[in-house]
């Protein structure tokens, strides 16, 4: 780097630090960013095909902009490595190879034959929740496992603290722990996605955001029953036992609410924060809102947790109340739960409950906002499963097949973990254009029977760039640098 350059970054990252900068006149005053974590596009179509009987019928189908984006890591590493050993190299066109192979892809679940070349390099070198949350979020290629973190060992700032220096607020919402990777990549920072409980004190002890709402509660199981006496591990994933003790116990800058009745009363305007503009809600499970319940099949749901729409309807009454504007991330995170273990029925179920969140958005938008400041993007963090039709060991990404509403689709398994296959993008409102200009083509998407102008794809970090074009913000200068590190591995 010249001495120039060296200067001008300087200056640069100097006046970022005291004020965000503005790249240009906001387009959107709200952004909101709604994440199906794990879902491959036979993921989504799979709950369409089993709510409606058809595609074409969700809220996002409705969207301006659906395209697809790429979601490899940085590199395969647990730690930062501080060089470009063992970066990830991304090839569209390798997705798409239909060649025979004799291989056998070794999951937690069993066996899976390889079938196609394409197939196998869609199961390699896949990323992480972490990475791509940080990806989402800071618009940083990185290793698996960080939260913000870079490969060089380095913090990253994230869009939460961004928008909050522009005056807005922050929401995050998903149907995990709230400091589980894809959550946490939008309210914290650490090198490790396992450090749950630091992640929760950053969280409580920050006040960043205004909202946040998940599960990981220490006093439930996964099956919804209550434990009189926790261990300090189930503390883990609110930030420890001490910080838990000060959240409930309103030594924080958060209220905080519980029981499903207080998300419902939350979301029809009527619950009482005692004076308080910010409130964690953590459901009354340690693990999902639904999955880890008994059983395997969809129905006969907890009666004791809310659903996902109605955390979002409850986020948005508390952010709204920022006349200069949010940004609010919502994810169904137990999809991808459900498809690390094959389990079709609440695939189906998960994938459901995210598809009404973003309905409960849309109905926002249009009553109380409007497609003219407002942005939303729906979308995932990766594939998991690489969920396909029954005959997909013969014909290469063959479809699952339809049958009917409240029917389970016709499928095959391909994997139990998460792979780079490109995944949809929806996109609608002030800004949206953004994703369409930068947007390459790939004409090997034609596969999945998508119009010609949707074959066609952008990165992941891409949301994170989309998100601050939007808002009108400039991205700091240290966040650039790390980039170009990045560049240069």
């Amino acid at each position: 780097m010249t001495l120039l350059r060296k200067i001008a970054v300087g200056l640069c990252f100097a006046s970022a630090m005291v004020s965000p900068a503005f790249a240009q006149a906001p387009k959107a005053k709200n952004v909101i960013l709604l994440i199906t974590d794990g879902a491959g596009i036979e993921t989504w179509r799979a709950g369409s095909f089993f709510r409606h009987g058809a595609l074409g019928h969700e809220a996002y189908d409705d969207f301006d902009v659906q395209i697809f984006s790429s979601t490899y890591p940085l590199n395969t590493s647990n730690e930062p490595t501080k060089t470009n050993e063992g970066s990830v190299t991304f090839d569209p066109a390798k997705l798409w190879d239909d060649a025979k192979v004799d291989t056998v892809f070794e999951g937690n679940l069993g066996s899976y034959p390889g079938f196609f070349a394409g197939y196998d390099y869609t199961r390699a070198d896949f990323t992480d929740s972490a990475a791509a949350a940080t990806a989402l979020a800071s618009g940083t290629k990185t290793y698996n496992n960080a939260i913000n973190w870079s490969n060089d060992d380095t913090q990253l700032k994230h869009i939460g603290e961004y928008v909050v220096d522009s005056g807005r607020s922050l929401g995050v919402i998903t149907s995990v722990e709230w400091t589980h990777a894809t959550p946490a990549g939008f309210l914290g920072h650490n090198r490790s996605r396992n450090d749950y409980a630091a992640l929760g004190k950053e969280v409580v002890d920050s006040g960043l955001a205004t909202v946040v709402f998940g599960t990981g509660h220490p006093y439930f199981k996964g099956d919804g029953t209550r434990i009189e006496n926790p261990t300090d591990k189930d503390f883990r994933f609110v930030g420890g036992k001490e910080t838990w003790e000060r959240l409930t116990g309103g030594q924080t800058d958060y209220a905080h609410i519980e029981t499903k009745e207080d998300f419902e009363k939350l979301a029809a305007g009527e619950h009482d924060l005692g004076g308080k503009s910010k409130v964690i809600g953590t459901a009354q499970n340690i693990a999902t809102l639904q999955f880890n319940r008994p059983g395997v099949t969809a129905g006969n749901l907890l009666d004791n947790t809310p659903s996902l729409p109605t955390m979002t309807k409850a986020a948005l009454n508390v952010l709204e109340k920022n006349d200069k504007g949010f940004f609010l991330m919502v994810e169904g995170g137990a999809v991808d739960w459900a498809a690390h273990a094959n389990n079709l029925p609440r695939l189906i179920e998960e994938q459901i409950d995210f598809n009404e969140a973003v309905e409960t958005v849309v109905e926002w938008v249009e009553k109380n906002s409007s497609w003219d400041e407002t942005l939303v993007i729906v979308t995932t963090d990766h594939g998991n499963g690489l969920l396909q039709g029954p005959d997909s060991n013969t014909v290469a990404y063959s479809p699952i097949i339809n049958q009917g509403a409240g029917a389970l689709p016709l499928v095959r398994w391909n994997t139990d973990n998460h792979t780079r296959e490109l995944v949809p993008v929806y996109a609608h409102g002030a800004g949206a254009d953004y994703f369409t200009k930068i947007a390459k083509k790939d004409d090997g998407l034609a596969i999945y029977n998508v119009p010609e102008e949707s074959r066609v794809f952008i990165d992941n970090t891409d949301i994170f760039r989309g998100a601050l074009d939007a808002f009108g913000i400039q991205e700091d200068a240290k966040n650039e640098e790390a980039k170009s590190e990045n560049a240069k591995n």
